[in-house]
C-alpha cells in the first residue's frame, strides 16, 4: 500500500575509476510489483534490475524510472568518479647492473602514497639484491594506480680473491729478484700500481693483487706475498 516512491542509492558512493558499484532503487509503496528502468547520459547505461551494478569511467548520474503496473515514479543517483593516478615510473640512480656490495637507488613518479613490490611505502627504496622492482602509487583520493613497468637489477658475483705464485724464494740477496704472478683474472691491480698478471719484485714488502671478472667486479685483495731482501755480508 501506499503511494510509489522510489530513493535510489549507490554502494559505495565514491569509487575510483574502474571500480564497480551497485545501484539500488529502493522502490516502496505502489502495488508492490515493481519493473525498473535504469538509464544515464552520457555513458549509455541501461538496466532493468532493481540492483544494477555499473562501472561509471566518470562522474555519472543515473536515473531510475520504477512503475508498480498502475503509475511511474522517477528518481535518480549520483555516483562521483575519482580518476587513477598515470602508472608510476622509476628512475634509477645509476646502473641497475653491478657488483656484490654495490647498490642503486630505484625513484617513483610522485603520489600521495608509494607500495613497492618489497612492501617499501617510501618514494625511493635502496636495493642491493638482484630481482625485479615495482611500484604503485596513490592518489589524494586514495586511488590507486596500475603497477610500473618493472626495473631489472642485476647483481654480479665478485671473483675470489686471487693467490699469489711466486717464481721463487721470496726472501734473496741484494742485488736479486722474485717473479710474483696473479691466478688468471680479466684485469689485474697490485699493491705497487702494477697492472701486469706478474711483477719483477727486488725490494723488500707486502705484495698483494686484485683481479677483475669479466663482468668488471673486483676481488678482495690476496694474501701478501712478503718479500726479504738480505743486506750483504760485511
Amino acid at each position: 500500500g501506499g503511494a510509489l516512491n522510489a530513493s535510489p542509492t549507490v554502494i559505495p558512493g565514491t569509487i575510483c575509476a574502474g571500480e564497480t558499484i551497485r545501484l539500488n532503487a529502493n522502490a516502496s509503496g505502489g502495488s508492490g510489483t515493481y519493473t525498473y528502468s535504469w538509464t544515464s547520459v552520457p555513458s549509455g547505461f541501461t538496466s532493468a534490475l532493481s540492483q544494477p551494478e555499473a562501472n561509471p569511467a566518470v562522474s555519472t548520474i543515473y536515473n531510475v524510472a520504477v512503475n508498480d503496473g498502475f503509475s511511474t515514479v522517477n528518481a535518480q543517483v549520483s555516483v562521483i568518479v575519482n580518476p587513477v593516478p598515470a602508472r608510476p615510473v622509476i628512475t634509477a640512480s645509476g646502473p641497475a647492473t653491478f657488483c656484490t656490495g654495490g647498490s642503486v637507488t630505484l625513484t617513483s613518479s610522485s603520489g600521495s602514497s608509494y607500495l613497492w613490490s618489497t612492501g617499501a611505502t617510501t618514494q625511493s627504496i635502496n636495493v642491493t639484491a638482484a630481482g625485479s622492482y615495482t611500484v604503485r602509487v596513490t592518489n589524494a583520493s586514495g586511488c590507486t594506480s596500475p603497477l610500473s613497468d618493472p626495473v631489472n637489477v642485476t647483481v654480479n658475483a665478485l671473483p675470489a680473491a686471487p693467490t699469489i705464485t711466486a717464481s721463487g724464494p721470496l726472501s734473496f740477496c741484494e742485488g736479486g729478484s722474485v717473479t710474483l704472478t696473479s691466478n688468471t683474472g680479466s684485469t689485474y691491480l697490485w699493491s705497487t700500481g702494477a697492472t701486469a698478471q706478474s711483477i719483477n719484485v727486488s725490494v723488500p714488502g707486502n705484495y698483494t693483487v686484485r683481479i677483475t671478472n669479466p663482468n668488471g667486479c673486483l676481488s678482495p685483495p690476496s694474501n701478501p706475498a712478503v718479500v726479504t731482501v738480505n743486506p750483504p755480508p760485511v
